[in-house]
């Protein structure tokens, strides 16, 4: 019987221990100080909160590569389904054809039902379809409600 493993969470330490703390920090240390001399027309006041606009910005874009790490991996899992469906529906390995296609035109074949996924896919490598093009073709659209 095989022994369980601990799901360990994965960090960057980058951007957990040391950007995003430190953007907290100047964030909320910029905004007191801005608050201590607002309402002044000094150049004090002027800098102050120009400081506290820029880490307020920093500290918004450290948020946002949340979402940038999301959608890099929905786009590999969505990349994953294209090759399980079209091993399911052609019996064939989908790799050959992964390679001439782009991240973008995969994304538009997973749109396509079963039936037309291994005659598109193929058709999309052959012809370099662009994405648009390949939804064009698409007969039985199977329109995806959960991508973000």
């Amino acid at each position: 019987m095989a022994t369980p493993t601990k799901n360990t969470t994965q960090l960057y330490p980058w951007h957990h221990f040391v950007l995003l703390p430190l953007a907290l920090l100047m964030a909320g240390y910029t905004v007191l100080r801005y608050i201590k001399v607002s309402g002044d027309d000094t150049q004090e006041a002027r800098l102050w909160f120009s400081v506290a606009a820029l880490a307020l910005i920093g500290l918004g874009v450290l948020v946002m590569l949340r979402q940038h790490y999301a959608l890099q991996l929905q786009d590999r899992i969505c990349r994953l389904e294209v090759r399980q469906r079209y091993f399911e529906v052609s019996g064939q390995r989908f790799a050959a054809l992964e390679q001439q296609l782009s991240l973008a035109q995969i994304l538009s074949l997973r749109l396509a039902g079963d039936a037309e996924l291994p005659a598109l896919a193929q058709a999309a490598a052959r012809e370099n379809l662009s994405p648009k093009d390949i939804q064009a073709r698409i007969t039985d659209f199977q329109f995806d409600s959960m991508r973000v």
